[in-house]
């Protein structure tokens, strides 16, 4: 896969010296939907929820920096589209099998 630099993402220096570190969750936009790759690393599934609302709290304040959005509002909105997918119909998990090397 490749990618203009703008929208490769960087792993950040505070991560690549943590020995301890475990990436959980990568999301690309692929063929209109999203594509995810998981790994439920925690204990508790609550855990994976904080770590979702702190995203959407990060995800908002980019939309300022990138967009010019109102942060607020942009993180009101991306509530509002999770609460658009809680409430619609069921989402089917679909699991491909893995290739190549581990990750």
């Amino acid at each position: 896969m490749s990618q203009p630099d703008e929208f490769q993402l960087k792993t950040p220096d505070s991560v690549a010296a943590d020995a301890q570190a475990v990436e959980i969750l990568r999301i690309w936009w692929s063929k209109g939907e999203p594509v995810m790759s998981v790994k439920p690393a925690f204990n508790d599934p609550r855990q994976f929820g904080q770590v979702l609302a702190l995203a959407a709290k990060h995800m908002a304040h980019g939309y300022n920096v990138r967009h010019g959005h109102d942060e607020k509002q942009a993180y009101n909105k991306i509530l509002a589209g999770i609460s658009d997918v809680l409430n619609g119909p069921e989402v089917a998990t679909v699991a491909e099998e893995p290739t190549g090397s581990v990750q």
